[in-house]
């Protein structure tokens, strides 16, 4: 379902949000469409790896939407945002969704600081209510939020989400009953470079997760161990071509970006059907995957799935 710029309901959903979960069956989706740069320099500008090719990106793009479509998916597809804003292809960092709405979260990266305002825009245009926004200073971005289970959340605090911008975090889910764990990330390549929490690690069925270990925070590894998790260690060779960013789509059905051959092994081993889309352009250049890719808006509960 194309949204631009107004939505409704289809039928076959009973509610338009919720699903305090990463691995509970995807039913409805964000994604926004490649913006075009506006400079010949934007790509440096962004860190990318070289130019953006802007027809592929859009042809892409509209590739990924399929795929998603064809698993039964309502991807809503936000109208264009504006242009030289490159990363607002990546929807997962400026807004969370939980079961009573979507909170609007504050950007450490300075070139994606109007991004959450875009996603408030979209939420308005398809009813869903806004139930807080953690605000400048304080900083969260979604790629450092891991829903553990629906009562407890994640936070990876690093360059990009500061210890303020978790408690503020906290206070929002609080009346939820949810309880937010935050454990710290690796220097690794410094502020310069964009590592997330999710960057190592994403749920593919409930307990069960890809992993890089060497760069996972050890209380964090043992509160996962504690709950009874399994990690399926990737090849170290794949982390740079974002093996660890894998989208589920239902419990052990995941979406992956393509060129890490030996991790997808590893996950039809486990027991996953895995889909891929061609990342070069989406994914390998501006290094973000299919989970940054998406914002989920609508899963089912685990237990539901």
């Amino acid at each position: 379902m194309r949204v631009e710029p107004a939505a409704r309901l289809p039928t076959s959903l009973t509610r338009a949000f919720g699903g305090q979960t990463m691995t509970g069956r995807l039913k409805r989706v964000m994604v926004r469409k490649p913006a075009a740069p506006k400079t010949a320099s934007d790509w440096t500008d962004f860190r990318y790896r070289h130019p953006v090719d802007h027809p592929r990106a859009v042809d892409k793009h509209a590739a990924l939407v399929a795929i998603l479509e064809s698993e039964g998916v309502d991807v809503i597809v936000a109208a264009d945002d504006e242009s030289g804003d490159l990363d607002a292809i990546f929807p997962y960092d400026p807004s969370l969704t939980t079961d009573q709405g979507a909170i609007l979260l504050s950007k450490g990266k300075p070139a994606r600081v109007k991004e959450p305002a875009f996603h408030a825009r979209t939420y308005g245009e398809i009813d869903v209510p806004v139930l807080g926004e953690v605000v400048t200073p304080r900083r969260v971005e979604g790629g450092d939020t891991l829903w553990v289970d629906e009562r407890t959340v994640a936070v990876g605090r690093g360059y990009r989400t500061n210890g303020a911008g978790i408690e503020q975090l906290g206070l929002i889910l609080e009346p939820l009953g949810v309880t937010v764990l935050a454990y710290d990330l690796p220097h690794w390549n410094g502020p310069a470079g964009c590592l997330h929490l999710m960057s190592f690690i994403s749920p593919v069925p409930p307990g069960v997760a890809v992993a890089h270990k060497p760069l996972m925070d050890v209380a964090f590894m043992e509160e996962l161990a504690k709950r009874g998790w399994t990690l399926i260690e990737i090849e170290p060779a794949e982390f740079d071509s974002m093996a660890c960013n894998v989208l589920c789509l239902e419990p052990f059905k995941v979406l992956v970006v393509n060129g890490n051959p030996r991790t997808k092994q590893l996950l039809e081993q486990a027991g996953c059907t895995v889909l891929d889309y061609a990342g070069d352009e989406l994914s390998h250049n501006r290094a973000g995957g299919p989970i940054c890719l998406t914002r989920p808006i609508l899963r089912e509960c685990d237990e539901m799935a």
